[in-house]
């Protein structure tokens, strides 16, 4: 397994040279006649660009550039916000826990309705059952994030008046941001804060999790009844076992490979994709962060949290291949 692990590794480290080429040579052709002109938009003037561009180090040559670059970032060192000044990691950090909170929060509702939604399904293959899901998993999958985030916020919040629509907890609360997770937080502070926390996360969950919910009814849908024709399954119900152990046992052990696949792959996408629901619900995390350095040109936080993001994707990746080499042996000795 420590063989597999280290490969899988090795393979990550040309991905994230090849990307971190991208990224340095992003910067340096942006439109405007230099990183320097672009990062300041409207209100370059020679003065100002030239203090840029010594402070960042643009008036070298583009190898030493380059080289500094890497030596930075193996330092733990993604450059600093031209808005704020702070520290592109130390910010990262204070809102990364939002985006990991509404993440788990859209994964469970995904995992939670999605699976038992395919195996309901896979049971009762072209009835009315299986027609209700598939228009279900459909709906799910097709409308846009931001245009469900708006009409469930609307439903719930503004017409309803059932959920808040904004934020990851009321701000009139003063709760200190011990872990900046907003659950955690609100058990810290005690109470019955932590009602109105859950209470902020229902629908952004919903929003960003419809997309999965979608994806993993169908996978689980299509994987279950795949298995359920093979030979081992009816093998196994003609030695008499019960249909439960059948299931258990024969079924869903082997089906659990490819959606535990598509779980992986989801959540990563969810960690670096949240922008649209982030900003639709005023989430403090990640996503409204890039949204609001793109708009500032604040261009040496976005290409540092690209970079970010793919550590995170690849990570999330890695994790799953050694998932998917428990369930299934003949992975790792291949």
């Amino acid at each position: 397994m420590a063989r597999f692990i280290i490969r899988r590794v090795l393979v990550a480290v040309p991905v994230l040279l090849g990307l971190s080429v991208i990224l340095f040579l992003f910067l340096r052709l942006l439109p405007g006649g230099g990183p320097a002109e672009a990062i300041l938009g409207q209100h370059a003037t020679p003065q100002l660009v030239a203090q840029i561009s010594a402070a960042q180090g643009f008036d070298r040559p583009l190898y030493e550039q380059y080289f500094n670059y890497i030596g930075r970032l193996l330092q733990g060192d993604f450059g600093s916000s031209f808005i704020d000044g702070r520290q592109v990691a130390d910010t990262f950090l204070i809102r990364f826990p939002g985006t990991l909170e509404l993440t788990m929060g859209a994964m469970i509702f995904a995992v939670g309705l999605g699976i038992p939604l395919g195996r309901l399904a896979a049971r009762h293959p072209n009835s009315w059952i299986d027609g209700v899901v598939t228009l279900i998993s459909l709906f799910g999958i097709s409308i846009p994030v931001f245009v469900l985030g708006y009409s469930l916020a609307f439903i719930f919040g503004v017409q309803l008046h059932w959920l808040p629509t904004f934020g990851q907890i009321d701000p009139r609360l003063d709760i200190p941001p011990v872990t900046h997770f907003a659950i955690i937080d609100a058990i810290l502070a005690g109470h019955w804060y932590v009602i109105d926390a859950v209470s902020h996360l229902i629908l952004p969950s919903i929003a960003l999790g419809s997309i999965p919910l979608a994806v993993f009814t169908r996978i689980t849908r299509a994987s279950v009844i795949d298995v359920s024709n093979e030979d081992y399954v009816r093998t196994a119900r003609a030695k008499g076992l019960t249909e439960r152990r059948v299931n258990s046992r024969h079924i869903m052990r082997n089906a659990w490979l490819p959606v535990t696949t598509v779980i992986g792959l989801e959540t990563g996408a969810l960690l670096a994709g949240a922008v649209l629901t982030e900003t639709v619900f005023t989430w403090n995390g990640v996503g409204s962060w890039v949204v609001t350095s793109i708009q500032n040109h604040d261009y040496i936080v976005v290409q540092s949290l690209v970079l970010i993001f793919a550590v995170i994707f690849m990570t999330v990746n890695l994790i799953v291949d050694v998932g998917y080499a428990f369930l299934n042996p003949r992975i790792r000795y291949s």
